[in-house]
């Protein structure tokens, strides 16, 4: 009987997990791509808004972009995915779907890094500005060669947080027609009782997380001075 289990197990991986892993990469490609350049955007956004520091009257603006952002955070991931159905139709033509999937994902992880990259930036030294600014720096040379660069090791740290929770949350977007690895598990794994595919899609997950998480911390050490 295990003979027959394994070489069923086989037999699915063969013909559905290479579809799965591209349809994982595909999602997790698209909503990560996008969410490094508008939640840095937003993150440089709430900080920069936040005090009298780099621009003044500007707390309105900083109240509404971080009302807009708690909203987001506070719908659970599952709902998020059904309550955006609508503009996932309207911006892509479908609402099943790697590529459809991508749209809740990218809205999740949008929010979720802006508030690590202002977290990252509101930890650099305000000494450090401050002798920025007596120098007599543009903002421009500010963000570039003092935020950036001393927000770097932290903000590489929120960008494998924010690709490790992309790749939990892309499992539940194939529990409801995104497909990818998470689908393959659902589908086979509990559905089916395919105790195996379960079991290699949870190892293969737990090997993507770890090699994400080294390569995070590499980079973050190569980068604190």
């Amino acid at each position: 009987m295990s003979s027959q289990l394994l070489e069923s197990t086989i037999n699915i991986l063969q013909n559905e997990f290479l579809k799965s892993v591209y349809e994982t990469a595909l999602m997790i490609g698209i909503s990560f791509s996008l969410s490094l350049i508008f939640g840095l955007a937003l993150g440089f956004v709430l900080y920069l808004t936040s005090g009298k520091t780099f621009f003044e009257r500007t707390i309105s603006l900083n109240k509404t972009v971080s009302a807009f952002i708690n909203i987001i955070r506070s719908i659970p991931f599952i709902i998020l995915v059904v309550f955006s159905l609508p503009l996932t139709f309207i911006l892509v033509g479908t609402k099943i779907g790697p590529i459809a999937a991508s749209v809740p994902l990218s809205i999740a992880a949008i929010v979720f890094f802006a508030r690590l990259v202002e977290s990252a930036l509101k930890e650099v030294d305000a000494g450090v500005i401050e002798a920025a600014i007596a120098t007599g720096a543009s903002h421009a040379l500010i963000i570039r060669n003092v935020l950036l660069v001393e927000a770097a090791p932290a903000i590489v740290r929120g960008i494998t947080i924010t690709f490790i929770n992309l790749i939990g949350c892309s499992a539940m977007a194939g529990m409801v027609g995104g497909g990818g690895i998470g689908n393959l598990a659902i589908q086979y794994g509990y559905y089916r009782y395919e105790t195996g595919v379960m079991i290699f899609t949870i190892v293969v997950l737990v090997v993507i997380v770890q090699l994400a998480q080294l390569t995070g911390d590499r980079i973050a050490k190569l980068l604190t001075h």
